[in-house]
């Protein structure tokens, strides 16, 4: 049978830049080994499989990296929203629209904002609270990263697994030196994984120039040596800085480049809301530009 797909860059409005996602709107037939097989034939960070939904609400969407299945990921929530909305899958849209997709980690509302001359807009709230776990020291984190100990900034927080539905490991770095520098040293990442870290690392720094965060992110074990731009991390991120803010209550936000160091620029807007200490809600968006679209064969 062949299936459509879309090819699309997300977290950027130009071509070639952001990260890379296939999506196969109509997905209904194929198994788990296959979505597998095709995710790892298109070897990007992700692909996502489009299925009628089975609880009442937009879409069922399954996304896969090209070695597992994930139970939720950003830019491919994002993406396919875009990608379906693109193809007229959700029909006329007007200024905003809200669609929700069943997915393992759970329900995903993502919203698409249209205005005239410029690019859709899709906007993803995470599925699940701010949850903290394992803090690492930074002495460890520094090994796995190649950098050290100094480079690592703890006047906010310890480097510390969060996640919003996805986990990662969140360090903070002292400058873009140390940011470019950053090499996965994959012996000491076993390491770091062994002690209770998250092999999926999200390094970052704030940024004094047009932008208030720059990152980067490695997840090798999960087939990604590095990933020009992570919604799932990023909105943790969001969750985590907001959690440390003194503000016991507010909305937050944070423009934040990725991908910059791999030749992939990306740019993903990030907010939390907080309210009586507590961060109840985490989003990320950006911008997204369809680059190609085909059938694939699957026999």
């Amino acid at each position: 049978m062949r299936y459509q797909y879309f090819l699309c860059d997300i977290f950027t409005d130009t071509r070639f830049g952001g990260n890379q996602l296939a999506v196969l709107p109509n997905a209904e037939g194929l198994g788990d080994e296959k979505m597998q097989k095709i995710a790892r034939e298109f070897n990007l960070s992700e692909t996502t499989f489009v299925f009628p939904a089975e609880a009442g609400h937009t879409r069922k969407v399954r996304i896969f990296t090209p070695t597992t299945e994930v139970p939720f990921s950003g830019h491919p929530n994002i993406g396919t929203a875009f990608a379906l909305a693109t193809s007229g899958e959700f029909g006329e849209i007007g200024s905003t629209m809200q669609v929700y997709f069943e997915e393992k980690a759970g329900l995903v509302p993502v919203s698409i904002s249209k205005s005239p001359g410029k690019p859709l807009i899709c906007r993803m709230a995470a599925p699940e609270k701010l949850s903290l776990g394992a803090i690492t020291t930074p002495q460890s984190l520094a090994a796995a990263v190649s950098l050290d100990p100094s480079d690592i900034i703890t006047d906010t927080h310890h480097p510390t697994v969060a996640s919003v539905g996805l986990p990662f490991l969140f360090t903070e770095l002292k400058d873009r030196d140390c940011l470019r520098r950053a090499e996965i040293d994959p012996k000491k990442l076993h390491a770091l994984v062994r002690e209770g870290g998250s092999a999926n690392i999200h390094l970052y720094v704030r940024s004094g120039d047009d932008v208030d965060i720059r990152a980067r992110v490695f997840a090798p074990l999960e087939g990604v040596p590095e990933d020009p731009a992570t919604g799932s991390a990023n909105c943790a991120l969001g969750g985590i800085l907001s959690h440390h803010d003194e503000a016991p209550n507010g909305r937050f936000q944070w423009r934040i480049a990725q991908g910059v160091e791999m030749g992939r620029p990306s740019v993903l807007y990030a907010e939390a809301k907080k309210e009586n200490g507590t961060v109840v809600k985490t989003a990320v968006g950006g911008a997204c530009v369809l680059v190609a679209e085909g059938f694939i064969t699957v026999g």
